[in-house]
């Protein structure tokens, strides 16, 4: 593929895009960032007062510890000002900027045809009304609230329900297990759970509410508070679903489900549509400090035990705020579509709280990116008229496979600005996203951050960076960056090593819920007055930041993290295994995949039964993004002089596999091969 005119490797925004760019100039982002590292209070000070303050912070904008060695690591930002996040989102876009009759998302089901739109006013009335019914369950702030739903609006509505009444969402995404989800449940103390009947990903039906009730009876035994289970009705016959008044007309084929029979305990279940008919259309928001807990969202630790990150009020407000703002260019007329499902941090940031706290239009897609073809998102562009597109790499390398046919029959003439996210994107995927999507007039913007982020901390501004493709360029405003090396030394020029940052900026993690030691172990304690983020970079001579993956012992698949601890753990858990070890390798759709080596007892024979076994063991304990590519039996691991796994060694096997290997063909184990499944599971992650 051909570089620009300019011949210099680097990637510009047209002209017309920067004539109307917040941040238009490579100079203008150089002098924002210095005075946002240089004075964080007073440049993060104007972005909040573009928000509604109950009250005013009583002390310093700004007081954090980043040094185990000097005591308790802590940040606060704006400590004693009061606000609440569902207002400045809701209230404050429909009653002080007049925004009520503007949509603020349109929904587009799995199928063709399933489509709705809700404008602000009607999204507050929703969101009150369920507020209501969270009280009259007797949640109140600072009770924790678990939801596993699919990409629907009343997904949007129950998380911004939570937060009006100063209670923390804890959404778990709707392809974990039931394992998984009991053990956020029980890790977070819910008291309440939300579910949906059932859903479809393409043509597979999903029967949610089944699994949700396997993770209750787990619960159960184990001492749960959680007592009751609010059920969305998403799936259903026809005149269920009109007579309750989820819709007004018959609904698309694949919404009329005769096959799903929805288990109902009395004593627990409570259908959504039957709490929300007399629940009021006002509600009186929770009035919360800035460092009040707003969510805790689960991601994998090294450990193999998830870790529930806690985000604040304040902070990720006004840090997604300005995220989005700038990252996107966002203007009032753009119509915004993050691919991103809700149950993970991207969508939480840049599909819910950023785009609403800039009273953004968005689309809410529920279905898969070749379902039921594999032109469903150009025609979804085209549709909406999107401007501002944001997927995954995973997403983009799937497309890619069909060539640009599928994206020629659409005109895409609306799209502005393109997006990556989850994962570093590859230069040959970035340069047909540029050149083919985009027909080389919309610049990328290629951004890195992670769950404990908030929002992003490496990117390009549209208008102002110059691209390189695979590179996330620059620090966003009040986030620094720096390279050290095994000894904790700071790098300068160009370097490698381990990717750092040296101070706080608002939409910073606190906390791991519940374990405050495991937070300062796991991001402080590596390297005393820096923020370690279990991620290699290196810096070119350009000043560029490249990420180079991850360094300890987590695995980025389809953009998803996860726990090699935690796989290998699962699998040990089969009478047959002994040992596990699980490494990365090389995916041309999900970027990195599982390869697991398993040893077995003895007398255990290594089969294609038991080959199964296992993908479906581990399935069943974590959830379908985490089921291993690659099965291989090893009579025996190799050892390190410590005895630990020598992961090196296993490494430069699979390398080696792959290069004596026919293409798409994978040797699972000694008795034979077996093809790779195809990708399934593709933006959902972000």
């Amino acid at each position: 593929m051909a570089l620009p005119p300019e011949r210099d490797g680097l990637f510009r925004a047209p002209q017309s895009l920067v004539l109307e760019a917040h941040v238009p100039s490579l100079a203008t982002y150089r002098e924002r960032y210095r005075r946002s590292v240089e004075e964080p209070d007073e440049f993060w000070d104007d972005i909040a007062k573009e928000f509604y303050w109950r009250n005013q912070h009583s002390g310093p904008f700004l007081k954090y510890n980043f040094d185990v060695t000097k005591g308790k690591i802590f940040i606060e930002w704006m400590k004693g000002a009061t606000t609440n996040i569902c207002y400045n989102l809701l209230d404050r876009n429909v009653n002080e900027k007049k925004l009520g009759d503007k949509i603020a998302f349109y929904w587009e089901g799995n199928e063709p045809g399933d489509s709705m739109k809700i404008s602000y006013s009607e999204l507050l009335h929703k969101v009150c009304q369920f507020a209501n019914v969270l009280r009259e369950q007797g949640v109140k702030k600072g009770d924790r609230v678990s939801i596993y739903m699919p990409m629907i609006i009343e997904l949007v509505v129950a998380m911004l329900a939570c937060a009006r009444i100063g209670a923390l969402h804890s959404i778990v995404f709707a392809g974990f297990s039931a394992d998984s989800l009991c053990e956020r449940i029980l890790d977070s103390n819910c008291s309440l759970l939300i579910t949906a009947d059932a859903f479809y990903r393409g043509d597979k039906l999903i029967n949610l509410k089944q699994i949700a009730d396997e993770a209750l009876e787990k619960c159960k035994d184990k001492d749960s508070p959680l007592k009751n289970c609010i059920v969305v009705k998403h799936l259903g016959r026809e005149e269920e679903l009109v007579s309750d008044g989820i819709c007004s007309k018959s609904p698309p084929l694949k919404r009329l489900c005769q096959d799903v029979q929805t288990p109902w305990n009395s004593h627990v279940d409570l259908w959504w549509h039957e709490l929300m008919k007399n629940a009021s259309k006002e509600c009186e928001p929770e009035w919360c400090d800035a460092e009040d807990e707003l969510f805790i969202l689960y991601t994998s630790g090294s450990t193999g035990k998830p870790k529930g990150v806690v985000h604040t009020v304040g902070g990720y407000m006004i840090f997604t705020a300005a995220t989005f703002k700038y990252v996107f260019d966002h203007h009032p007329e753009d119509i915004y579509w993050c691919t991103a499902d809700i149950g993970w941090i991207t969508g939480h940031s840049y599909l819910t709280y950023g785009p609403l706290a800039n009273g953004a239009t968005s689309v809410l897609f529920e279905g898969l990116p070749i379902y039921p073809d594999v032109s469903r998102m150009w025609s979804i562009i085209d549709k909406y008229q999107v401007t501002k597109f944001y997927t995954a790499p995973t997403a983009i390398r799937l497309l890619m496979k069909y060539g640009n046919e599928p994206v020629k029959k659409y005109s895409r003439k609306s799209l502005k600005v393109l997006g990556t996210v989850g994962e570093p994107i590859n230069p040959e995927a970035w340069l047909w996203y540029y050149q083919v999507v985009g027909e080389e007039r919309c610049p990328i913007v290629d951004t890195f951050w992670q769950t404990e982020t908030g929002g992003h901390v490496l990117t390009p501004l549209p208008a102002a960076t110059p691209m390189k493709p695979g590179s996330a360029t620059f620090p966003f405003f009040g986030v620094v960056p720096a390279i050290l090396d095994e000894s904790g030394e700071e790098l300068e020029g160009e370097a490698e090593g381990y990717l750092v940052f040296k101070q706080p900026w608002p939409g910073i993690m606190r906390t791991v819920y519940g374990n405050h030691q495991r937070f300062e172990t796991t991001y402080f304690k590596k390297f005393p007055g820096y923020y370690v983020t279990g991620d290699g970079c290196k810096r070119d001579k350009d000043g560029y930041y490249w990420i180079t993956g991850r360094i300890d012992d987590m695995l980025n698949v389809s953009g998803h993290l996860l726990s090699t601890a935690e796989v290998e753990s699962a699998l040990v858990e089969h009478s047959s295994v002994s040992e596990a070890a699980v490494v990365s390798h090389p995916h041309p759709v999900k970027g990195e995949c599982l390869y697991c080596f398993v040893t077995l007892r003895d007398g255990q024979k290594f089969t294609t039964a038991l080959m199964d076994e296992l993908r479906k063991q581990v399935r069943e304990k974590i959830g379908p993004i985490a089921t291993p590519d690659y099965i291989q039996h090893a009579p025996g691991l190799p050892k390190t002089r410590s005895g630990k796994e020598s992961l090196f060694t296993l490494l430069r096997y699979t390398i080696w596999e792959a290069s004596s290997r026919a293409p798409g063909v994978c040797r699972l184990g000694s008795p034979g091969g077996r093809e790779s499944p195809e990708c399934s599971q593709w933006g959902s992650a972000v």
